[in-house]
């Protein structure tokens, strides 16, 4: 997995406190960024993660680059909606000897290792053949509709890969660009930071979180599991690891 911090607002942390001061002072627009040094930027960032007042984070945004991530992966970062996704397509883009994430348990197990890597093959070589048997099906009848055979065979291909792809696992890596605003962000980190989350989407939200607390550390003060900053959220399907992670992300942000 590769994270990237492609852009992000600029001076995110004083667009937020220029938001949170027009919602509390008089100040007119004109003037509403007037003063705002970087210790009152603070105090503005602090007061609203306090208060719990979130709508001015959604002025701020950031966007990611994100590779060799499962398809699986996938299925779960698009259930948050509040975002903007751009995936590279299956249907456009053909497989070609394709990569894969494997599941660590798996690989600490050399006879379920072996049993993935054979299936991974299983499914290169099926989709290949596939490709092969629709592709050969749709040359004749693009041809036969006035293209050259250059073209068809070009166009045959993208046909063939569209339905060929249905065989591909979810283990199947891809790339994706993404961008969230902060306030989605907090609540993305809340839930894929925790240790209940799933273990490739909990890589991914860590390596985001590490990257946006560079860039705002008031902004990301909080962000993280609930147990972070407060009581454990999950109840009685509690890790039972507050302390540990505490301790973790006091590390990241330089606090040990």
């Amino acid at each position: 997995m590769k994270v990237t911090l492609i852009s992000h607002s600029p001076d995110p942390e004083h667009i937020l406190a220029a938001a949170a001061r027009l919602c509390y002072s008089a100040s007119d627009i004109s003037t509403v960024m007037e003063n705002l040094t970087p210790e009152k930027t603070a105090e503005f960032v602090k007061y609203l993660a306090d208060l719990g007042h979130e709508s001015p984070m959604e002025h701020v945004s950031f966007t990611f680059g994100i590779e060799g991530v499962s398809r699986s992966l996938l299925a779960q970062i698009t259930r948050h909606r509040i975002a903007s996704y751009s995936v590279q397509s299956q249907r456009y883009v053909r497989e070609k000897c394709f990569e894969y994430v494997t599941p660590p348990e798996i690989a600490a197990v050399p006879e379920a290792k072996a049993l993935f890597e054979q299936a991974m093959e299983q499914d290169q070589k099926q989709y290949e053949q596939l490709t092969a048997i629709l592709k050969e099906k749709y040359v004749p009848q693009y041809i036969a509709q006035g293209m050259d055979e250059k073209t068809a065979e070009r166009t045959a291909e993208k046909k063939a890969i569209e339905d060929a792809r249905f065989v591909l696992p979810n283990a199947c890596t891809t790339k994706i660009i993404m961008t969230m605003n902060a306030r989605s962000l907090l609540n993305f980190f809340h839930h894929r930071c925790c240790n209940r989350a799933q273990w490739e989407i909990r890589d991914l939200a860590e390596q985001m979180f590490r990257l946006c607390y560079e860039v705002a550390p008031h902004l990301f003060e909080k962000a993280g599991p609930s147990c972070v900053s407060g009581p454990c959220s999950e109840g009685k399907m509690t890790c039972g690891k507050m302390l540990e992670m505490r301790d973790r992300y006091a590390e990241w942000k330089g606090l040990k």
